[in-house]
């Protein structure tokens, strides 16, 4: 808490690459502070870091209306077309203890295209690494943020409908993390009306952690 009329929450984004990872960190924070486009390589290389302005109307807590103020970790991908397994986790890992380490991390958010299947081996290399990044309790902290939503949607399924369809290997990694996901169509800017949704939705993720964060160690040198 900044004071007692705000409230913040921490959140890093994790995935592979091209899932719309600074895309959708653009879109939460409701700006254009991370670089996002296609390309042949990975495109982001270090870890930067974007805060929101005050949003009203969001939050209330004891009858009196907070103002939500959102800080958003962009992170290279895993696995990288120019840096190491070893290079992206240890930079991560220095960039949440430095950004985080008084307040916590209140989520990761692991973005997965849901255009796209989930592979078994796939989403075991991914989960190793964020328990090595979170520790044994990533699963607490750990939200889905399932990007490109309108592809599914032009392709006949519904939120409900895709669920139904969805790998035995992504309801496993639903189900791990206690169904803590949200669609997200970050091709195009969305409106405040669906953002607003959005924050709520991962507000009410942290509160059923009752709004308690991940602290983070510094990493070792």
């Amino acid at each position: 808490m900044a004071d007692s009329s705000e409230m913040t929450i921490n959140l890093v984004v994790l995935g592979r690459p091209q899932t719309g990872k600074s895309a959708a960190g653009n879109s939460l924070l409701g700006s254009s502070d991370f670089e996002s486009h296609r390309s042949p390589s990975s495109v982001t290389t270090c870890c930067s870091l974007g805060r929101s302005c005050r949003i009203s109307g969001i939050i209330r807590r004891n009858g009196c209306e907070l103002a939500l103020r959102v800080q958003v970790l962009d992170t290279p991908s895993y696995p990288h077309s120019g840096l190491s397994k070893e290079q992206v986790r240890d930079s991560v890992s220095s960039a949440l203890a430095h950004h985080f380490r008084k307040e916590g991390l209140h989520l990761a958010l692991l973005v997965l295209r849901a255009d796209l299947p989930l592979c078994p081996d796939e989403n075991d290399h991914t989960i190793q690494f964020i328990q090595e990044l979170l520790g044994p309790t990533w699963r607490d902290f750990t939200a889905v943020l399932l990007t490109h939503a309108d592809k599914a949607e032009e392709a006949g399924f519904s939120e409900e409908a895709y669920l139904r369809s969805a790998s035995s290997t992504l309801l496993s990694l639903l189900s791990s993390v206690q169904h803590k996901y949200i669609f997200l169509d970050n091709q195009k800017s969305i409106i405040k009306e669906e953002r607003t949704i959005i924050l709520r939705k991962l507000l009410n993720f942290t509160r059923q952690n009752n709004y308690q964060a991940l602290l983070l160690k510094q990493s070792k040198e």
